[in-house]
């Protein structure tokens, strides 16, 4: 099985949000030496919790300052967007880091609707063109033809290359299931979104309707969780109390720079908050290295997935960089 990351750039209290920027450049070093396989990075608007909003730009960041590891987005909301721009943008990506780049699509906006419109002013009717956006934007990111007949035929996205980006299709429901099964793409499914609801059906349907590509003869399914590790269970679980403040918040739509855990834990709630908080610390992958671990490979092997994409927050860098370092040594990663 292989392990990767997504970082989101997390707005912290009290912290600029340039410094959220930087730290995910600096944990993309660390997480290379660690040994993981890949960095993602997301993509999210007019968002108070989640300031990575350009993942092409942060990429070429990271990119630049690794060797090894690929490096991805997780995802580009492609509805906000020209396919041939996002082609032209990857291949530059390309051109920095042949042969490690992944692109990584969403339909979701990202954001809410009037954020979205102000994204792209068609943006509630590019969504049903999602299907002949990806096939298009497949084309252009690899130098393939387009359909015969496109009206963009002659059109080329250059820098050209001897390698190209990997597109893969990212989802919490069963629509980007479909689709990545359609085109024989690689499919993450967002487990941390909404604690797994829909994820088996979801990787039931991409198998069952996978029709093989050249590139990807086989399905290839990862799925992306929350988790924290720490050198105690305790310790790990105070750690990750930002968060679930952060998930009552979510559910009534607030979203808010991550609080530290004794402002989290301080905060008044009503006893079905309680209850709330109490079953998320129950199901989260939150406790020592090994805990984790063994979590974390409890869920691919049930759900037969060869790959998994950690995503982690806390209120303390230090901590988030420590907890991937914990997970890699109790995975035995080479790092």
């Amino acid at each position: 099985m292989r392990l990767s990351v997504l970082d989101q750039s997390i707005a912290v209290v009290g912290r600029p949000h340039g410094t959220a920027i930087r730290n995910t450049i600096a944990l993309a070093k660390e997480c290379e030496a660690l040994g993981y396989e890949r960095f993602w990075v997301s993509e999210h608007h007019s968002n108070e919790t989640i300031v990575g909003t350009a993942p092409e730009i942060l990429m070429a960041a990271i990119a630049s300052v690794t060797g090894r590891i690929r490096v991805g987005s997780a995802g580009v909301m492609l509805p906000h967007y020209s396919p041939f721009k996002v082609a032209e943008q990857f291949r530059v990506l390309d051109a920095i880091a042949p042969g490690r780049i992944d692109l990584g699509l969403g339909r979701a906006p990202g954001s809410d609707a009037r954020t979205a419109f102000a994204l792209h002013p068609l943006a509630n009717e590019r969504p049903a063109q999602f299907p002949n956006d990806v096939r298009d934007l497949m084309a252009w990111v690899s130098g393939a033809p387009l359909l015969q007949g496109h009206p963009f035929a002659a059109v080329r996205a250059y820098p050209a290359g001897e390698t190209a980006p990997q597109v893969w299709m990212l989802g919490s429901s069963d629509y980007g299931a479909q689709v990545a099964a359609h085109f024989g793409l690689p499919y993450a499914f967002a487990w941390f979104f909404a604690d797994g609801a829909d994820g088996a059906r979801a990787l039931e349907l991409y198998r069952t309707l996978y029709q093989p590509s050249p590139l990807n003869p086989e399905p290839h399914a990862a799925l992306c969780v929350w988790a924290l590790a720490a050198e105690t269970k305790e310790a790990a679980q105070y750690h990750a109390s930002p968060r679930l403040r952060f998930r009552l918040l979510r559910d009534r739509g607030i979203f808010a720079p991550l609080e530290s855990p004794d402002a989290a834990m301080a905060r008044p709630c009503s006893e079905a908050e309680a209850a709330r908080i109490a079953e998320l610390r129950k199901t989260s992958f939150v406790g020592t290295g090994p805990q984790v671990a063994e979590r974390i490979d409890e869920l691919a092997r049930r759900l037969d997935v060869q790959e998994m994409v950690v995503v982690t927050w806390a209120y303390d860098e230090a901590v988030r960089t420590e907890s991937y370092r914990l997970l890699a040594r109790a995975m035995g990663m080479a790092g």
